[in-house]
């Protein structure tokens, strides 16, 4: 004789019917709606198979049950010595069969999707009680074991989302703001239709003879950083020249080279060609010689360093006199597109008067709107990255998953959108704990790798 009681089939349909109904109306009465949004392999290493896009453009809401009782599980908050790390843990319970009606349908086909017929781990829960996003960590299908013969629910342990490099764009805007603002990792700035021209001006140096230019007679080799340009000081009552050098690489050289030398102040009151000594810590063979001549311009005075340069701006000054040599100057600018500095490639001679100096303009293009989650491209560098967010006021573009190195001053164009690039910030910190630049700087103080052995002296 059988030890089950007779009464009860142990698993009959019917029964099995009765156990899921109830434990979806419970889902209904007590659960949660949540957002569930199954992940969309777009692209893997071929050898290892590891995810390199992910993409989350579909959502389903569900209801579900919250396990924890006692607030997230997880360790909660950490500080270490890199930040605060959240680890919360979430414990979800869906029902089998709603999954199986109202999500699944709609999954088959995909060739994106691993899985279809259940959720799968790495997959997103949005949870609008809490604002946030967990990810699935682990699938349970067999909890409660076989109640009369067979399962009913899902529980899906999940942890907070940490963001990477994946694409989420649902249409549902509480979802996607919750990683609009930290899903990304360059904000590039662009070029402001309110953007103002740099402005100098220029006095002669005086009757007396200044130096007018540099000649770089030999460019050296070897020089890993950059060497002082020294100028024979003037005689007494004159003003001493000031000169700077520019370095280059060139193939098959080791180190640096010098690719010309421009100068600060051409000095005055010189009655005899000054020497010019190269120094530097390392390189050597470098030689230049000084030019002097009267009618030469003075030192250059910034009246207004302007605003969003993406590439250094052309100088243009006023011809000297018949007879005279006509000056040009190189402009100097800051990361962040101010002219501060102009530097003479030749003072000129023979002026008998105040010149003019006119700095072009910042040359931008900017039209339109970029759109999230959109592709946008470089146009000469030919990059491409996903759109996070963008301020049409401040002109500031936040990108993710970026191709390769943008340029400053190449157009970026979107779908409906295109505007010029002045700078480009790589280090954009969503996490107000970390420290990763202090360190990096901190780090640059103790070891100098500029050095062929940073660890030694040669």
């Amino acid at each position: 004789m059988s030890p089950l009681n007779p009464y009860f089939l142990q698993g009959s349909s019917n029964e099995q019917r009765l156990v899921q109904d109830i434990i979806n109306e419970q889902l209904k009465m007590y659960g949660q709606e949540i957002v569930y949004m199954p992940r969309q392999f777009i692209s893997e290493k071929k050898i290892i198979k590891e995810v390199v896009v992910s993409k989350f453009d579909d959502s389903f809401i569900i209801e579900a049950y919250i396990s924890n009782f006692n607030g997230f599980g997880g360790q909660g908050d950490i500080l270490s010595k890199f930040g605060v790390k959240t680890s919360d843990e979430l414990t979800l319970i869906i029902s089998k069969e709603r999954y199986e009606d109202f999500i699944s349908p709609f999954l088959i086909g995909d060739q994106d999707l691993k899985i279809a017929t259940r959720p799968q781990e790495g997959d997103l829960i949005y949870l609008p009680l809490d604002n946030g996003l967990f990810e699935i960590k682990y699938v349970e299908g067999k909890v409660p074991f076989y109640q009369l013969n067979n399962l009913y629910v899902y529980e899906l342990r999940c942890e907070i989302f940490r963001y990477e490099d994946e694409l989420i764009d649902t249409g549902i805007d509480e979802v996607d703001r919750t990683v609009q603002d930290f899903g990304y990792i360059q904000t590039i700035n662009m070029i402001k239709d309110t953007a103002l021209g740099a402005k100098a001006r220029a006095n002669l140096a005086s009757i007396q003879k200044s130096v007018q230019y540099i000649d770089l007679i030999n460019d050296g080799t070897g020089y890993l950083s950059t060497p002082k340009i020294k100028i024979t000081k003037a005689p007494v009552g004159g003003i001493d020249a000031t000169a700077v050098a520019i370095m280059t690489s060139k193939t098959g050289r080791t180190g640096n080279s010098i690719d010309k030398i421009l100068i600060v102040n051409p000095g005055a009151g010189y009655t005899q060609i000054p020497s010019v000594t190269i120094v530097g810590q390392s390189g050597s063979g470098a030689i230049a010689t000084a030019i002097i001549a009267s009618g030469t311009l003075g030192i250059v005075t910034i009246t207004s360093g302007g605003s969003e340069y993406s590439s250094a701006p052309i100088v243009s000054i006023t011809p000297a006199p018949v007879g005279g040599v006509n000056a040009t100057a190189e402009a100097v600018i800051t990361v962040t597109g101010i002219v501060t500095a102009i530097r003479y490639t030749n003072a000129g001679a023979g002026y008998t008067v105040r010149p003019t100096i006119t700095l072009s303009s910042p040359i931008g293009i900017s039209t339109g709107d970029f759109i999230f989650n959109e592709v946008v491209k470089g146009v000469s560098s030919g990059t491409t990255a996903y759109v996070k967010d963008w301020d049409a006021d401040t002109r500031a573009l936040k990108v993710s998953i970026v191709g390769s190195n943008f340029a400053i001053g190449e157009l970026v164009v979107g779908a409906a959108a295109t505007h010029k690039i002045y700078s480009i910030d790589t280090f954009d910190e969503y996490d107000s704990y970390a420290e990763n630049i202090e360190i990096e700087d901190e780090a640059d103080d103790i070891i100098d790798f500029s050095q062929k052995n940073p660890f030694g002296n040669y």
